[in-house]
């Protein structure tokens, strides 16, 4: 797990490379242990490059003297470079030099930055050594060049794990950039100006830019629809997230930027299998997905949260390992209300420790941890996605104290199909209801017919004045976004196929937003998260297994009122389903409390908290006079929300976040 940055010239104008070091320490959270440089001149018969450690750097910044290389015979800026990649290194696998980035073939010709895993490179590795490859480490960085020498781009379909890359083909005269199949890694590309930017985090390109960038109301207008980002935008301008499976290349030549998607979910061919067979082959999988996974040289921990996912995580890699660290959070539910009371697992959670003998170690979350944390969340989280997440932070930073690896539950809901009220949300009679019914659902914040509302009278203006993609107009913007995740069209001409189309939904939209938050949060800790739920071969099967089999009574299934209060523990109560052969592949490994327990999310009681102990930072923080909010937003608006959420008339906790988020944003950003 490591962060990498990068520049490209588009049009042969030199790079900045006093920018270079800053595009670099920009990311050190991320790899504490080690950084590398690379800078390279293209276009030339023979093209040149030097690398550099981070001592040689260490000096290295605008206005100062160039840094001699190592064999003193060139300077960093002795030449108009034009391509840059940068690396910094958390060691997780061969500890040793031998795993310093940039990684580079023999010839020298081929270069390469990568961020993540390759759970299955012994394997390949092997395939490679009979092939007559040679290999100078036992880092899978280096399986990675030599898969491409072998496969070229092609070598992408073989990988089973966690990604995002740069690599440089000086015999070709084209960067690729690589990102995996699921969006584990983040990848985040800056293409004007005639210069390519790309890095593991924004950050590291704003410290290539001169200025802010600005705020793209596009996205911004997403953003407080769905608590989300469903299309490739940030909420920096310019800023895009290149799309999970895709492969962004770039022919220095030409000049020409090719970008196309190698992988997508397809929920389409089910199986014809018996559940008995699912059930016994859903078992042998995750086996195998976690022992695949806990592949490292360093010691490995596992979140527990009290739920069936981690418990299933943490039971196998304690059975792998033995004693294992395992982590949870709670929370102080002094003030919180009914509902609430549920929201804290410990008592799960320590009951699972002691079963799977784990070094068990606790967090409690108060009302004022929220505001003690956030500035350095939203810097670290940049990209605003998906609900609050500051609990996340906090647990992520006690793994970080005692492991680098931490093992989570993540994507087992949203392949097996653990949000069956959403579901009965979308239900329609034909595929357009279906898919209004959808959106309707999934406008978790502000309705369209409110936006005059939200936002400043100047932005209002602006958005009505713009286009999406120079033909969608703003009023049509988000169901246009919405729409498009799903690609081409696809009858739904059942319940089953409406599920489907619902799971490869929130595949792709909100398990990617988790998976964003996940990395930042834990990166932020120096701290490598894994999703075994996640391992190709896992969720091909998951893919595979038929609707019925992963919620029970489907037919049953029938649409939920959206009137009714505390829809989600209405509908818990009147039928409970959902993950059923997941379920019944863990009753193997898990405890029955465990395994019939109702879905929980791992969320603060931050309703009771808005209303109570953290009301006061709420209004201070959005309402003031000077808060740059005001310059987006309409503070009226935030004021009339924060009442109504205070009078308990209404909970507004997941808006209220979200003005927080943005405003943090901003104060940390923009000013």
């Amino acid at each position: 797990m490591c962060g990498i940055a990068g520049a490209l010239s588009l049009d042969g104008r030199p790079l900045d490379a006093g920018r270079f070091k800053p595009m670099v320490d920009a990311v050190a959270h991320r790899g504490p242990d080690d950084a590398g440089y690379l800078v390279w001149q293209t276009g030339q018969e023979l093209a040149t490059g030097q690398a550099f450690t981070d001592q040689q750097f260490h000096h290295l910044s605008p206005g100062l003297p160039p840094v001699d290389s190592a064999d003193g015979n060139h300077l960093l800026n002795e030449r108009p470079w034009n391509l840059f990649l940068g690396h910094r290194r958390l060691s997780i696998l061969d500890l040793s030099a031998a795993g310093h980035q940039p990684m580079k073939d023999e010839s020298g010709r081929i270069w390469l930055v990568h961020n993540g895993e390759i759970y299955n490179f012994p394997e390949i590795k092997e395939t490679l050594i009979a092939k007559g490859h040679r290999f100078n480490s036992r880092s899978d960085t280096e399986v990675i060049i030599h898969a491409y020498m072998e496969w070229g781009l092609g070598c992408v379909d073989r990988f089973n794990g966690m990604f995002a890359f740069a690599l440089w083909d000086d015999i070709e005269g084209k960067l690729h950039l690589v990102r995996d199949r699921y969006g584990i890694k983040p990848l985040y590309i800056y293409c004007q100006d005639g210069q390519l930017i790309f890095a593991s985090e924004i950050k590291s390109i704003l410290a290539y830019l001169e200025d802010f960038p600005g705020v793209d109301l596009a996205a911004l207008n997403e953003y407080f629809s769905f608590q989300n980002v469903f299309s490739d935008r940030t909420l920096f301008d310019g800023v895009r997230l290149l799309p999970p499976g895709h492969i962004l290349s770039v022919d220095v030549k030409s000049g020409d930027l090719n970008e196309h998607r190698y992988w997508d979910f397809d929920f389409s061919q089910e199986s014809n299998a018996s559940e008995d067979e699912l059930r016994e082959e859903l078992h042998t999988l995750i086996l195998q997905a976690v022992e695949r996974q806990c592949i490292s040289d360093v010691p490995i921990g596992s979140y527990l949260s009290g739920g069936m996912d981690s418990g299933t995580i943490t039971a196998l890699t304690a059975k792998h390992f033995g004693r294992i660290f395992t982590f949870t959070g709670g929370f102080d539910l002094s003030e919180a209300t009914a509902h609430e009371k549920c929201f804290d697992e410990r008592e799960l959670a320590e009951y699972m420790s002691s079963i799977f003998q784990t070094e068990h170690y606790e967090c409690v979350l108060h009302a004022g941890d929220l505001g003690a944390a956030m500035d350095d969340l939203i810097y670290h989280l940049e990209d605003l996605r998906v609900g609050q997440c500051y609990p996340n932070y906090y647990v992520s930073r006690l793994a970080g104290k005692f492991v680098k690896v931490v093992m989570s539950g993540c994507g087992g809901d949203e392949l097996f199909g653990g949000y069956p009220w959403r579901y009965a949300a979308a239900i329609g009679d034909t595929h357009q209801d279906y898919v209004q019914n959808y959106y309707r659902y999934w406008k978790r914040l502000v309705p369209n017919q409110e936006k005059p509302s939200l936002f400043h009278p100047d932005i209002t203006k602006t958005l009505r004045g713009m286009t999406i993609d120079g033909s969608v107009p703003f009023q049509d913007h988000t169901i246009t976004m919405f729409r498009n995740v799903f690609g081409e069209r696809v009858e739904t001409n059942s319940l089953a196929d409406q599920i489907n189309r619902s799971l490869y939904f929130e595949c792709k939209t909100f398990l990617h937003g988790l998976l964003v938050v996940e990395d930042k949060l834990s990166m932020a800790h120096s701290l490598e998260t894994r999703v075994p739920f996640l391992d190709n071969e896992l969720v091909d099967f998951a893919c595979r297994v038929p609707v019925k089999y992963k919620v029970a009574n489907v037919d049953q299934l029938e649409r939920m009122d959206e009137n009714v209060p505390k829809k989600k523990n209405v509908y818990h109560e009147k039928m409970h389903t959902g993950k059923d052969i997941l379920r019944k592949a863990m009753e193997m490994i898990l405890p029955p409390e465990v395994t019939q327990a109702k879905k929980q999310g791992f969320s603060a009681p931050d309703e009771s908290w808005f209303r109570g102990k953290a009301e006061a930072y709420v209004r201070d923080r959005l309402l003031a006079t000077n808060s740059p909010v005001g310059d987006f937003l309409d503070q009226d608006f935030i004021r009339q929300t924060v009442d109504q959420h205070a009078s308990g008339e209404v909970n507004k906790r997941l808006l209220i976040w979200s003005f927080l988020s943005f405003d943090t944003w901003l104060r940390t950003f923009k000013s």
